[in-house]
């Protein structure tokens, strides 16, 4: 999985309206043939990942980094599901310091993966396990 770098990249996937929500993020995607100018923004076929995480969500540096962390951990698990696309993880509401006293805490960080995972999963839903054929045991009576 590659990483979203310059700012034509965010653009690019953040001109849509997002693919799918959480109450707390929103996933943004675009093609990978998106262009600005004569530059192929995607060169890699691959799947492209952007976080974004404003002030305004988390107050803290170390709750932003602790998200951006969760998120880019989740992604790196799910990648082989993930289409080849430009996606970015958009942090739309907060996490209430009420709940969640500690910026590093482990329930944060279990809640965050959590709905990373419901959100990751509308797009790239995981692939069934295969049936396995139904044989029939030999009796000894």
């Amino acid at each position: 999985m590659q990483r979203l770098r310059s700012k034509a990249q965010f653009q690019a996937a953040m001109a849509g309206p997002p693919v799918a929500k959480t109450p707390h993020f929103a996933l943004h995607r675009t093609s990978l043939e998106a262009r600005s100018g004569d530059v192929c923004l995607f060169p890699v076929q691959d799947a492209w990942l952007g976080v974004l995480i404003p002030k305004r969500w988390a107050r803290r540096a170390v709750t932003r980094n602790t998200i951006r962390r969760q998120i880019y951990e989740v992604a790196r698990l799910q990648a082989a599901g993930m289409p080849h696309a430009g996606w970015v993880v958009r942090l739309r509401a907060e996490f209430s310091r009420k709940q969640f006293i500690s910026a590093t805490s482990a329930p944060l960080k279990q809640a965050v993966r959590q709905e990373l995972l419901a959100l990751l999963e509308r797009v790239a839903p995981r692939a069934q396990a295969p049936k396995l054929p139904v044989t029939e045991v030999a009796r000894a009576d």
